[in-house]
C-alpha cells in the first residue's frame, strides 16, 4: 500500500445540546506523528470517530492523498488504510490473543483458516515492534496493560498506513510508554501517518512532530513541537497555567485503617500475590508501584473483595474482612476507584444520575421509607457534576456517551463524595487532562487531610511521587521495598520495579493497639464476589 497523507477540512458535528466539533481542520503528512491534545470533552475522540467511519459529520471533508473520501463504517476506513486503537478495548473476552488480533482478517488456505500462518504473521509483528504477547492466553485473563498491546498489534496486523491512537499510554507503565514511542517513531520513519491523542504534555514533547490543540470543539492552535513548550500548550488547552505540585501530608499519620498480613492470592495455578504485608494509616497515602502484571491488579481485586485469597489476613477499620465480599467491605468503610472504569466502574447504559447514585442509594436523602427519591438523586448528581467539572450534555444521558475522561471523573466523584474511610484508588487519573488531574489530586489530598486513608495504585511515577507519603514496590507478586516517597528517585524506583533490590525494604511499623480486630457481624459476611460490573 502506498503512503497516505491525511487532511480534514472544516469538520463539524453536533449532538443534542453539544457542538462537539466546530469547523475543525488539520493535516497529517505521511511520515509524521501528529499529536491531538485538549481537555476532556474538547472533541478529540469525536473527531477521530468521524475519521474512522464510526460517526458521520454534519459537514466537512476527509481527504486521503488529496482525494475526498467518505467512510460509512470502520470497515471502509480499514480498507482505505486506516487503523484505530480505542480507549475502550474492543476485544472478545472469551477468545485468545491470537484470535482477537486476526478476527475479521484471518488468513485462509482454501476454505480453511490458516492458523499456523496467522500465528507466524502475528509473531513477526510482535518481534518487530517489541510486543511480548501470550498469543494463546484468553483476553479476559489478562491485565489492562497487556490488552492495550493487543489492540495496537491488531491495528498493525491490518497494515494500517494511518494509525490513530486514542490515549494509548493510559494503561502503560513509563517503560512501556517509552517503548511505544519508539514504535511510533519507527512507524513514521517507515512513511506511516500517526495521530496521537493524549492529555499528557510530556508525551507530546517526546514523540510528536506537530501538535494541534482543541478547546470546546475548536482548533485553538497548531504548532511544530520544536517551536512550542508545555507551558504554551497547557495555557491553550485550558486557558491558564497548570503545574502539578508535590503535596505534603497534613499531619502525622493516625491509626491503622488497613492492615494486610502475609496475603497470598492464587489464580490459574499461579501465585499472583505472595506473602504481601503492609499497612495504611489515617491521613496517609501509600502508593503501589510496579510494572503491569506483577500482582498489583490482583492485590487490588483481593482488597476490594472480588478475588478470594488463599492465605493471610485483611483488616479494615478494625474488622476482619478477609472472607467478606465487596458489599460487606463497602459497609465496613471501603471506597473504590477501579482500574477499568468501563468494565467495573460504571454501568455504561445507565445514565449519569444513576451512576453517580450507585452506593449512595441505600441511605437518606436518596432513600426514604425504602423508596428512592428521583428528585434527590438528580440533585445529588448535579452537585457532583458541578464540583468535579463533569462535562455532560444532560444528567440523563448514558454514561457510555461521555468522553473517557469525563467517565473517569464520574467514578472519582462518586467515591470521594462518601464519608472518609479507606479509599482504594486504582489509576484515578487515567485518561484525564492536566487540569482535571490537578483537580483530582486536590480532592485526594483533601480526603487525606480529613483523615481518610488511601492506597494508590498508579502506573504514573510522577503521580506517586507527588501524592504519596510511602511507596510500596511490587515485583512478581512480592514487595521489593516499602519506602518513604521522598527517599527514592525515579531511576531507583524503575530498577526496583524491574526486580533489582537496590535498597533494603523498611521494617513495618508496630501495630497500633488502639485498633482492635473485630469480625464483621454475621449479617454482613458474604462470600467473595467475582462478578464484573459497577460496584454497589
Amino acid at each position: 500500500m502506498s503512503m497516505i497523507s491525511l487532511e480534514l477540512r472544516d469538520i463539524t458535528k453536533r449532538f443534542p445540546g453539544v457542538l462537539a466539533n466546530d469547523r475543525i481542520s488539520l493535516s497529517v503528512p505521511a511520515g509524521q506523528v501528529h499529536a491531538l491534545i485538549g481537555e476532556n470533552g474538547a472533541g478529540k475522540s469525536t473527531l477521530m470517530s468521524i475519521l474512522f467511519g464510526l460517526v458521520r459529520p454534519d459537514s466537512g471533508q476527509v481527504l486521503l492523498n488529496g482525494a475526498e473520501r467518505s467512510f460509512g463504517s470502520s470497515h471502509d476506513a480499514i480498507r482505505a488504510g486506516l487503523g484505530m486503537v480505542f480507549q475502550s478495548f474492543r476485544l472478545f473476552a472469551e477468545h485468545t490473543v491470537l484470535e482477537n488480533v486476526v478476527f475479521g482478517a484471518e488468513p485462509r488456505r482454501g476454505w480453511l483458516l490458516d492458523l499456523p500462518r496467522a500465528r507466524r504473521e502475528v509473531g513477526e509483528i510482535c518481534r518487530a515492534f517489541g510486543f511480548d504477547l501470550p498469543l494463546d492466553a484468553r483476553v479476559d485473563d489478562l491485565p489492562v496493560g497487556v490488552l492495550q498491546r493487543v489492540e495496537i498489534v491488531k491495528a498493525l496486523y491490518r497494515r494500517a498506513e494511518v494509525l490513530i491512537l486514542d490515549e494509548p499510554t493510559a494503561v502503560l507503565t513509563p517503560q512501556e510508554a517509552q517503548a511505544l514511542f519508539a514504535v511510533l517513531r519507527s512507524l513514521a520513519a517507515a512513511g506511516k501517518s500517526v495521530i496521537f491523542i493524549t492529555h499528557k504534555l510530556d508525551e507530546v514533547m517526546a514523540v510528536a512532530d506537530r501538535v494541534t490543540v482543541l478547546r470546546d470543539g475548536r482548533v485553538v492552535a497548531t504548532h511544530d513541537v520544536a517551536c512550542t513548550s508545555p507551558r504554551e500548550i497547557s495555557a491553550e488547552m485550558i486557558g491558564r497555567q497548570v503545574e502539578l505540585k508535590q503535596r505534603q501530608a497534613a499531619r502525622a499519620p493516625g491509626e491503622v485503617v488497613l492492615s494486610v498480613t502475609a496475603l497470598r492470592v492464587t489464580a490459574r495455578d499461579r501465585t499472583m500475590v505472595d506473602g504481601v504485608s503492609f499497612r495504611v494509616r489515617a491521613g496517609e497515602i501509600v502508593g503501589i508501584a510496579g510494572v503491569a502484571g506483577n500482582g498489583q491488579e490482583v492485590l487490588a481485586s483481593a482488597l476490594a473483595g472480588h478475588t478470594p485469597v488463599t492465605g493471610g489476613a485483611i483488616t479494615l477499620l478494625g474488622r476482619d474482612v478477609t472472607r467478606a465480599g465487596n458489599a460487606a467491605r463497602r459497609a465496613a468503610g471501603l471506597r473504590h476507584i477501579p482500574e477499568d472504569r468501563d468494565r467495573t466502574g460504571t454501568a455504561a447504559h445507565g445514565d449519569v444520575v444513576v451512576n453517580l447514585g450507585i452506593g449512595h442509594h441505600r441511605q437518606p436523602p436518596l432513600l426514604h421509607a425504602g423508596l428512592l427519591r428521583p428528585r434527590e438523586l438528580r440533585a445529588h448528581a448535579e452537585r457532583l457534576i458541578a464540583r468535579f467539572g463533569i462535562k455532560a450534555a444532560s444528567p440523563t444521558i448514558p454514561v457510555g456517551a461521555l468522553s473517557g475522561g469525563n467517565a473517569q471523573k464520574l467514578v472519582v466523584a462518586r467515591e470521594l463524595a462518601r464519608p472518609t474511610g479507606f479509599l482504594l484508588a486504582e489509576q484515578p487519573t487515567r485518561g484525564v487532562d492536566i487540569g482535571s488531574i490537578e483537580a483530582i489530586h486536590d480532592e485526594l489530598d483533601a480526603y487525606r487531610r480529613q483523615g481518610g486513608a488511601i492506597l494508590l495504585v498508579s502506573s504514573e511515577l510522577t503521580e506517586i511521587r507527588n501524592l504519596c507519603d510511602r511507596v510500596v514496590v511490587m515485583f512478581e507478586g512480592r514487595i521489593m521495598a516499602d519506602l518513604p516517597a521522598d527517599a527514592v528517585g525515579d531511576a531507583d524506583l524503575g530498577l526496583l520495579m524491574a526486580g533489582q533490590s537496590l535498597l533494603p525494604a523498611q521494617p513495618l511499623p508496630a501495630a497500633q493497639p488502639a485498633v482492635a480486630s473485630q469480625p464483621l457481624p454475621p449479617s454482613q459476611r458474604l462470600p467473595p464476589a467475582n462478578r464484573r460490573g459497577a460496584e454497589s
